[in-house]
């Protein structure tokens, strides 16, 4: 018999109800039924589809990633309801895939404009970016309600955490600066002795590249500030706090403009930017779709501020 035959969708809609609310007393209340009638209709689905399709955490209800993609298709076929009544009511409405993005709140927003820019307009899709610590996004992405974390720093990985990291990108790193700062004919040591730095914290990746660089010259900086919000390093330079040791990436608009300039490349240094995923049976093909696409601009430009 043929699978959509028997799929029943009365059922397709208690789970639809369930996952959205994310809880079974809630979903019961709104579908005014009985919690023991939900939870019959979710075992059948279950069943029906060979997969689990929640796990409960607590006393919440947490999708698997078969409930995920199950949730996907439920909003696509009620979508296409919707659209049905719109097109015939003259309102035409067009279906969209969605890509669930975690992005690391102190990130480069060149970088992430950079990475998503070859979905960004499209018609057929919908990118949802939600920023945060990184501890939070790893666990939306381990309960499959986003596909991607981006980041700057690969998180740990052992037997209990299953992350893939995608490094999808290596920009170099620079010393910029505004004209007043920077002036002319000065040399990069020079400017090092005179000029207060604005750094990334002790926490980031690049700053230890940066403490041994200055060690291995003997320069003690005079530090204007530690940063670890990429924005922020950027409006901080502009403002002529100090010297930025940054990727050119992040201050992409003011070096073109010439509000910033590149005193030196510190050719040893690069940060590295990664796609953070799960091992999954069914991967978002928008994603797979970004993650080939990404070769096309490592190290390249990125746009946007």
């Amino acid at each position: 018999m043929n699978v959509m035959a028997e799929l029943n969708f009365h059922h397709l809609r208690y789970f639809h109800t369930v996952a959205h609310e994310g809880n079974l007393t809630r979903a019961a209340q709104r579908l005014n039924v009985s919690q023991s009638a939900v939870s019959t209709q979710i075992r059948l689905l279950e069943e029906r589809l060979g997969q689990a399709l929640f796990e409960r955490r607590g006393r919440s209800l947490q999708l698997t990633e078969a409930g995920r993609i199950a949730l996907d298709h439920a909003d696509a076929i009620f979508a296409t309801g919707e659209e049905l009544v719109n097109t015939l009511g003259e309102r035409p409405s067009g279906r969209r895939q969605v890509l669930r993005v975690g992005s690391l709140a102190t990130l480069s927003r060149n970088f992430q404009i950079g990475f998503l820019r070859p979905l960004l307009g499209r018609n057929d899709v919908e990118v949802v970016i939600r920023s945060g610590a990184l501890a939070n996004l790893l666990q939306q992405l381990e309960s499959h309600r986003l596909d991607v974390v981006l980041v700057n720093t690969s998180p740990p990985r052992d037997a209990a955490t299953p992350w893939i990291s995608h490094a999808i990108a290596e920009q170099p790193v620079s010393l910029v600066g505004t004209p007043g700062r920077i002036g002319a004919g000065a040399s990069f040591r020079e400017l090092l002795d005179r000029e207060p730095l604005i750094l990334p914290t002790v926490e980031s990746s690049l700053r230890s590249g940066v403490e041994a660089l200055l060690d291995r010259l003997q320069i003690r900086p005079r530090i204007a500030a530690e940063v670890d919000d990429m924005a922020m390093i950027r409006l901080l330079a502009r403002e002529g706090v100090g010297l930025a040791v940054v990727p050119p990436i992040v201050v992409k608009d003011e070096l073109e403009t010439g509000r910033l300039v590149e005193a030196a490349q510190l050719r040893e240094l690069t940060e590295t930017f990664y796609a953070v995923t799960l091992s999954r049976r069914f991967p978002n093909p928008l994603l797979r779709e970004l993650l080939d696409k990404s070769e096309d601009w490592k190290g390249g430009d990125a746009g946007g501020p």
